[in-house]
């Protein structure tokens, strides 16, 4: 095991001991609510999706891209605004919003800011490779946006996780943020440590692209 899994995965078991150090739940009687399994499938579509946007603009368009005066208007909202603008612009005929508007929303507030992440990562593209001429561009530029994925996936997951509860509380949709935070305000030893325990399994995968590195 290289020295930088084995640094994270200590990270993440003294979170471990930590969460099951954790004192009884605060309330009187309180017991966790059932896992929202329903909003497993949203959650895995809407990561697909922003992964899939993401990294083709960054390939097409590559470092300018965060230069881009339109991306930095549609970054300039906050997730409070595209919650808010789906509930005025939803047709009432179709009942809420639910996970399709959840979907939704949580694309138009996390993409923007997701393709600036990336994109800013990239290096200059002058005077090499464009010297080189188009082809060669697209090929370094794949190449970067492939290797710097799997950091910027390790990175910004739980960010997405927490970014979601502000949607989920605005569209009442009982999602994965609204869950982590329910069990940790309940003090759910058992079921924070399962939360801990996936985010390592996450993280471990996100690294494979770094294991070849000296």
């Amino acid at each position: 095991m290289k020295q930088g899994l084995l640094q994270g995965w200590l990270v993440w078991l003294l979170a471990l001991g930590l969460v099951l150090a954790l004192p009884g739940s605060p309330w009187r009687g309180a017991r966790p609510e059932p896992f929202p399994w329903h909003a497993l499938l949203p959650a895995l579509l809407a990561v697909l999706t922003l992964l899939a946007g993401t990294l083709s603009a960054a390939c097409l368009l590559g470092p300018r891209l965060c230069r881009n005066p339109t991306l930095a208007i549609w970054e300039a909202p906050p997730e409070l605004f595209w919650g808010g603008l789906l509930l005025a612009l939803w047709p009432s005929r179709w009942g809420p919003p639910g996970l399709a508007g959840w979907l939704l929303a949580f694309l138009l507030a996390a993409l923007p800011a997701e393709l600036r992440w990336l994109t800013q990562t990239l290096p200059p593209e002058e005077p090499f490779p464009s010297a080189w001429g188009t082809a060669a561009v697209h090929r370094a530029r794949t190449l970067t946006v492939l290797r710097i994925a799997p950091h910027w996936l390790a990175a910004r997951l739980p960010l997405w996780l927490t970014a979601t509860l502000v949607l989920e509380r605005i569209l009442a949709v009982p999602g994965l943020g609204s869950d982590w935070m329910t069990r940790l305000s309940q003090r759910d030893r058992p079921g924070l440590a399962a939360w801990i325990l996936v985010f390592a399994l996450l993280w471990t995968l996100t690294q494979r692209g770094a294991r070849s590195e000296p």
